[in-house]
């Protein structure tokens, strides 16, 4: 069955960079593809990132941006058998979509998409794909004993807020984060962690702290969501063959020398990766873990901010608070 409307509202980036509001052709789903009337769709650094020259503007697959949604099954292909029409779900499409997700529809792979869960909003849902499958991801690359000393930087961010809670919901409680303002630090303290576990990093050096924190020994994992000079700060603070969890891609030469001097494994954390070989089961999988942990109460969804409707000033409000760092540990979505 397919939706037979003809055309659609997105919001489309231009070749100046600029983004319009336009009326395009309603994406029709192939054999194994579910198409979804979008509800809600979340913004992601990477989403203004792709406007400007740096290397994820080569991911950028379609004028439409915007990488994962929640919303309501509006056709199927004929081989589709998970998903029937009314179905809500949600999905971290990235670049596997037939476009992106600041419109009104989009077609994915039944192989991606996920069930919501039914004790959370489509708002909320649209927050969780990115950064909760980044965070499972970090988690179980680690692969961490109860015993092991985690740093995490950045902690009250999208990544950062489902990490700490996944770490919470399996019983770690040896780590110490950094966080810049009293709402994150609240943030924090709201998910259960305690406040000699948490330095303000606008009020004390991070490197003499952590390492008061930790007994004064360097810390087994770091897990960095920050960057640039923080991201050389945890390459101090790491010990000899400990790992460190680079989730942004700006770690600069001298925390790269650092970690090479003290021999570190490195985990690069991506879900992209697995777009590119077209292995949906990590997307299907990870979503599932995600669902169930949010079903079963574990975790709960991320706060949110809602920025606005599928609107141009949405967009640019949001691309503006995510390049200014000003989300506050709130997840940013865009009602649909």
């Amino acid at each position: 069955m397919y939706n037979k409307a003809i055309k659609m509202k997105a919001i489309v980036l231009q070749e100046n960079r600029e983004f319009q509001l336009e009326d395009v052709e309603i994406p029709q789903p192939l054999d194994h593809q579910i198409q979804v009337k979008i509800k809600a769709s979340g913004f992601n650094p990477i989403d203004y990132q792709m406007t400007e020259d740096g290397s994820e503007r080569k991911l950028l697959h379609s004028p439409i941006l915007g990488r994962e949604f929640s919303g309501i099954v509006s056709a199927i292909g004929k081989n589709v058998t998970d998903f029937k029409i009314g179905d809500a779900v949600f999905c971290g499409s990235g670049s596997m979509g037939s476009n992106g997700t600041y419109a009104e529809y989009i077609c994915a792979p039944e192989a991606i998409a996920v069930h919501k869960p039914s004790n959370i909003s489509f708002e909320e849902a649209a927050a969780i794909p990115s950064a909760g499958l980044t965070a499972l991801q970090a988690f179980k690359r680690i692969n961490a004993s109860f015993s092991d000393s985690i740093l995490i930087t950045g902690a009250a961010g999208g990544v950062g807020n489902l990490f700490v809670k996944i770490l919470i919901a399996n019983g770690f409680q040896n780590f110490v984060v950094t966080a810049g303002n009293e709402n994150s630090i609240s943030a924090l303290l709201d998910l259960g962690v305690k406040p000699k576990q948490i330095i303000n990093y606008k009020k004390e050096e991070i490197y003499a702290t952590a390492l008061s924190l930790n007994g004064n020994k360097s810390f087994d994992i770091a897990v960095d969501l920050v960057g640039n000079n923080v991201a050389e700060i945890a390459a101090k603070l790491l010990k000899t063959n400990g790992i460190y969890v680079d989730v942004t891609n700006f770690s600069t030469p001298e925390s790269r020398g650092i970690l090479f001097s003290k021999g570190a494994a490195i985990l690069n954390i991506s879900n992209y990766a697995y777009g590119l070989e077209k292995r949906y089961d990590y997307y299907k999988n990870g979503l599932n873990e995600l669902r169930l942990l949010l079903e079963q109460q574990k975790i709960t969804a991320p706060a949110i901010l809602i920025v606005g409707d599928l609107e141009v000033n949405t967009v640019k409000n949001a691309h503006t608070i995510l390049r200014e760092n000003k989300t506050e540990g709130k997840k940013l979505i865009m009602k649909i």
